[in-house]
């Protein structure tokens, strides 16, 4: 396998031809840089684009494709959409601050952003022809769902490599726009199947016309969550420190392919920011190094991503599935509004913010405040996390889990024993302080997936121990953003 794509052309002719499919199209290319710093909402862009749905495939949703979009995702708003959870939530003094990946277009999670990222870096380049090749995204179920969808702007067959055990609601949103049934290969398993993904990506190698673009392995996916995540979450950091009574403490969020976490790379340069990684206790990868199965859809495990910076992170936190389920079904359902609306007189604008967050969405939250409760964290200490997607792609989840669980039927009484139990009652278990050592075997652990299995040399492999590899990376981001330039100057 390729282990760094680096920001240079390979093949000219393969430009020249992407940059004619391009112009066929009638499509520019935002670069990396543009969709960290969109227009503003005043700029003639977004007068432009205004018309076009959010969920279209029109190359106008590219340059959506950011953290400012507004609640109806279709203008831009100034600060990225968030809520900011209170302690009669949490139970902690400290301010979690939640962003919604939900705005995003086409398919309602961040994981579009990233997608693009891995298509753009292999067409820029010439190392993809999108009128010859398919472009595969083994994913569990987000990422591949952005690259299906990225893949149809750009006029080319876009494959979805998923476990078959993931949500309704990702197969449902698939069948609806790949090219073709058979561009959606189900995989065994569920979520900490990542193995059996690559696995079968190996197989689709062999045929010269299928690019992986594999999101655990692609730097692009760190670097356009360094640049645009990270960004963004300052940017509302920010806003709710306008006073300057409040620090950042921490950045918050599960691994999965670990490109989201890169925005804490981000915010520990700039705002001093801990990071911690998150992952399910019943696979407790990084934890102790272990194995099992999961339901915290979104945070595929039993390997370390290559593009985890692993070096850089400060803790790693457990959470259960089963708090997550309970927590989805809480919040997700008509007796568990009613009891938080009525019983613990939370604001119903509140209780509904959670229409934005998902199953891996709660997974970072209770993350978050088990860190508060082990940091002993106060009310100026603020923990920013993200939630990937929204409750709308687990319903299935939701129904199944609660006639599983309440064959009675889930009542408010049910309600106020997860409410007890999951938030205010959260212990501050399963959290480790990362020493130099910790960092060490996290890092070894790697080493199993990628050079015993994927092929990446020791030499590659080690580079990544070094703070260096990172900001080399983050310092390419002009280099990406000049060549997508001139593929846009081509296709003129």
């Amino acid at each position: 396998m390729t282990f760094l794509t680096e920001p240079s052309v390979v093949d000219s002719q393969r430009v020249r031809q992407a940059a004619g499919q391009a112009r066929k199209l009638g499509l520019k290319l935002p670069t990396f840089s543009q969709l960290a710093h969109p227009e503003s909402p005043s700029g003639r862009l977004w007068k432009d684009i205004a018309s076009v749905g959010p969920d279209e495939p029109n190359p106008a949703n590219l340059w959506r494709m950011h953290w400012y979009n507004s609640p109806d995702r279709r203008g831009r708003d100034l600060v990225p959409g968030h809520v900011v959870l209170p302690k009669a939530i949490t139970g902690v003094d400290a301010k979690i601050v939640v962003m919604f990946g939900d705005r995003f277009p086409m398919i309602g999670a961040h994981k579009v952003l990233p997608a693009y990222a891995a298509l753009i870096e292999q067409l820029v380049t010439g190392r993809f022809d999108p009128t010859e090749q398919k472009a595969v995204w083994p994913s569990t179920g987000n990422y591949c769902r952005g690259g299906v969808a990225v893949s149809r702007i750009l006029g080319c067959r876009g494959v979805a490599v998923l476990p078959e055990g993931m949500s309704r609601e990702r197969f449902e949103w698939l069948e609806k726009w790949v090219t073709d049934p058979s561009d959606i290969i189900r995989t065994p398993g569920t979520e900490s199947n990542v193995k059996e993904i690559y696995d079968k990506c190996a197989e689709l190698r062999k045929d010269d016309r299928n690019v992986i673009l594999n999101q655990f392995s692609s730097f692009s996916n760190y670097l356009i969550h360094y640049e645009c995540t990270g960004r963004a979450a300052e940017d509302v950091f920010k806003a709710f420190n306008a006073g300057g009574h409040h620090e950042l403490a921490a950045f918050v969020s599960a691994t999965g392919s670990s490109g989201t976490i890169a925005a804490g790379d981000f915010l520990k340069t700039q705002l001093g920011a801990k990071i911690a990684a998150v992952e399910a206790i019943e696979c407790p990868t990084m934890l102790n190094n272990g194995y099992g199965e999961h339901n915290i859809q979104g945070i595929g495990d039993k390997h370390i991503p290559l593009i985890q910076n692993v070096m850089n992170q400060d803790f790693v936190i457990g959470v259960s599935d089963r708090a997550t389920d309970q927590l989805n079904l809480l919040f997700g359902s008509a007796a568990g509004r009613s009891y938080l609306q009525q019983r613990r007189g939370l604001d119903p604008a509140l209780v509904n913010a959670f229409d934005h967050i998902g199953i891996s969405g709660f997974a970072n939250i209770l993350a978050s405040i088990k860190l508060a409760k082990h940091m002993g964290y106060g009310p100026e200490q603020v923990i920013m996390t993200v939630a990937t997607d929204s409750a709308a792609l687990y319903g299935s989840e939701r129904r199944q889990f609660e006639s599983s669980h309440y064959a009675k039927g889930f009542d408010e009484v049910n309600a106020a024993e997860i409410f007890g139990a999951c938030l205010l009652g959260a212990a501050s278990d399963h959290v480790v302080e990362l020493t130099e050592m910790g960092r060490r075997s996290v890092f070894n652990l790697g080493y199993y997936t990628w050079v015993e299995q994927q092929g990446v040399s020791v030499a590659d492999f080690e580079r990544r121990r070094s703070q260096s590899f990172w900001s080399d990376i983050q310092g390419s981001l002009h280099e990406w953003d000049q060549l997508t330039i001139e593929f846009n100057k081509a296709s003129n």
